[in-house]
């Protein structure tokens, strides 16, 4: 994703995540999302790679109730939080655009 902002650039500060567990944003024309977890935060597309839809129905509602997985608000298709790997779904396989975040003095930024 090489049209992203330059690394450093904040995205949202680490509190951000406590309510949904997730974050959709804008970085110019791309619209991508943050995501916590027990084994750190990532960054991905915010598009599912059946038909390229946006993964989320509702602002910043990435994860699914049931088992802490991202899901795709119109398949139903799961996805790992940690690589993004489609494990159930219509696109069972695939894995989602990874964006490159880290955490640096409790905010969400582009690695």
């Amino acid at each position: 994703m090489s049209d992203l902002p330059k690394a450093g650039t904040v995205l949202c500060k680490l509190s951000d995540l406590d309510a949904t567990g997730a974050k959709g944003l804008h970085l110019g024309d791309k619209g991508i999302f943050v995501v916590r977890s027990d084994q750190g935060v990532f960054g991905y597309v915010n598009s599912c790679p059946h038909v390229g839809v946006p993964l989320d129905m509702e602002p910043d509602e990435f994860i699914s109730e049931f088992g802490g997985e991202i899901i795709c608000s119109t398949h139903g298709a799961r996805f790992r939080i940690e690589d993004g790997e489609c494990v159930s779904g219509p696109c069972m396989g695939d894995v989602l655009e990874p964006v490159a975040v880290k955490v640096q003095d409790e905010m969400v930024v582009l690695a």
